[in-house]
């Protein structure tokens, strides 16, 4: 399919703590000696979850998730799926694109079978999840659009302001998000490319060092 990487629409889900704390489970540290690095976290820090998809074309989201009673709350099937049901669906109608391929990652909330058959109800064969045909590669967070690119810049802005409620941090977060233009956006599957084009060269080797240019 003729520009294939430009019509996988890639998901997922990351926190936005209030205090500014930044997850780093998907940064990686090369070196020969073990750095030391050790990172406090509080206990009970007040957070928002948040999802959002991507691709070439565009960005679906975000989607706050949020209970009945609109208190913040994290991610389980149900709400996956209510949210896929009740806001993906119908924000993927709005765009005019043929034969977009959905990717997730492999949590548990995304792979189970009510899921997937929701998925596929829409996508089809067209579904790069754990499990599927299309697998996603294990352990690869640092290929995916939004883990190396999306939610760190949005939280290199978004915690510049220094937010000082749920609220605010979440209308900064709408901000930062609507101003990504297209062009951007095309440049990050294009380094999503040169990434792959790297990996398949080096036969599976994470990269050690990416000099990314916007």
């Amino acid at each position: 399919m003729v520009d294939f990487h430009k019509r996988i629409l890639f998901s997922d889900e990351a926190h936005f703590w209030l205090n500014g704390y930044v997850n780093k489970q998907n940064c990686r540290i090369w070196s020969e000696a073990n750095p030391q690095v050790y990172v406090e976290t509080p206990l009970h820090p007040e957070k928002l979850t948040v999802w959002c998809a991507l691709w070439a074309g565009g960005i679906i989201g975000p989607y706050f998730f949020k209970n009945d009673e609109g208190h913040n709350v994290t991610v389980n099937g149900d709400r996956y799926r209510a949210m896929i049901t009740n806001f993906f669906i119908p924000e993927l109608n709005n765009h005019d694109v043929q034969e977009l391929w959905f990717q997730q990652g492999g949590a548990t909330c995304h792979t189970a079978r009510a899921t997937i058959d929701l998925l596929k109800d829409t996508f089809g064969d067209r579904l790069i999840s754990r499990f599927e045909p299309g697998s996603w590669l294990p352990r690869s967070c640092d290929l995916t659009p939004l883990d190396y690119f999306l939610f760190g810049y949005v939280k290199s802005l978004v915690y510049a302001d220094k937010p000082q409620t749920l609220h605010h941090l979440e209308d900064d977060i709408r901000r930062v998000i609507a101003d990504i233009r297209p062009q951007m956006l095309e440049k990050v599957i294009e380094n999503w490319t040169s990434r792959l084009d790297y990996i398949r060269a080096s036969r599976g080797s994470h990269m050690q060092e990416i000099i990314f240019k916007m």
